[in-house]
């Protein structure tokens, strides 16, 4: 095969990958698929020099550098929390975390090493981006955390811009904020006021669900799926109108990751109010319930009751007669 036809079809390969998996939610489980394509992406990296697609942003994990091992969950929870934001967004083109992911495992790369000045520029031409986001968790005034973000332009390996955003670990959902609109603004992406609306919404102001979260992933990308299951049914035990523990739940399923009898409380509710049943049924509680198969395959018997007509009079007539 030449050279340019092999070329070619690396480049329709990187495109396919790049726009058509890219979505709100791809899913949090690094598959088999995902580490083949980081694989091809490396035995064909020679060939990708200046491939990128305008407007694609691949956002790196954030390095803990507070040396609290405790917050090691939001090296991978920030960087999660600002791909669901920014995926909202229709002039940004987001990469699939797990994509990122997969590449560190076959790079045999970790947090710390995904971010050194040498790697992340690399990292960003293997996955076809056009900008890369990452940053560190920066110790500030007790109790406070500092988050700085830096935004690299990957064709002229520039760093373009920094945000920093402060506050406490109970206020991360108010600091994602903050660096999510700075990002937005900077790099002059316009969005609509439903968009922006939209975005102003929290995954979950209630920080013990988010650090569930993040430790769902973390187990998840170990492969430690019944682990990451407890931690996202922790998650919504803490919040059940957490959507991405939901989804990352289902995804588990689906994959047959986790028995998928095991059925979480949020679940086993919504079930219930589809088929508008209750968990005990009472005859001092009338119950309306639609009909389903069994219903209808089950003979009904009715028992109707007609009048009975009045018995004519009986003329007797007199023997004797």
């Amino acid at each position: 095969m030449s050279k340019e036809k092999r070329l070619s079809r690396f480049l329709c390969f990187i495109f396919f990958w790049v726009v058509l998996t890219s979505s709100s939610w791809a899913g949090q489980v690094v598959t088999k698929e995902a580490r083949l394509w980081a694989k091809k992406v490396l035995e064909e990296e020679k060939a990708i020099q200046a491939v990128e697609v305008r407007n694609t942003l691949a956002v790196l994990y954030f390095q803990n550098r507070t040396r609290k091992p405790e917050l090691n969950p939001l090296q991978k929870g920030l960087t999660l929390m600002l791909m669901t934001d920014l995926s909202k967004v229709r002039n940004i083109q987001v990469l699939e975390r797990v994509k990122v992911q997969a590449l560190i495992e076959e790079m045999g790369l970790g947090v710390s090493g995904l971010v050194e000045p040498d790697t992340a520029p690399r990292v960003g031409k293997l996955l076809g981006a056009q900008w890369l986001l990452g940053g560190d968790i920066i110790e500030g005034q007790p109790p406070q955390l500092q988050i700085q973000s830096n935004i690299l332009d990957v064709p002229t390996l520039k760093i373009l811009s920094q945000q920093i955003a402060k506050g406490n670990l109970s206020d991360l959902f108010r600091i994602e904020k903050e660096l999510l609109f700075d990002i937005i603004k900077f790099l002059k992406i316009e969005i609509s006021p439903e968009e922006k609306e939209e975005l102003k919404k929290p995954i979950s102001t209630n920080i013990d669900a988010l650090i569930a979260i993040f430790k769902g992933i973390e187990a998840s990308d170990s492969g430690n799926y019944k682990k990451a299951d407890e931690f996202y049914e922790k998650a919504l035990k803490e919040d059940p109108n957490i959507h991405i523990a939901n989804e990352a739940l289902k995804e588990l399923k689906a994959l047959d990751l986790i028995p998928v009898e095991k059925r979480s409380p949020e679940m086993l509710r919504s079930l219930r109010d589809q088929t508008s049943m209750t968990d005990q049924l009472s005859t001092e509680e009338p119950i309306e319930r639609e009909k389903n198969p069994k219903d209808i395959s089950t003979p009904v018997t009715i028992d109707v009751k007609f009048p009975t007509p009045p018995t004519p009079p009986v003329n007797i007539r007199d023997s004797s007669k």
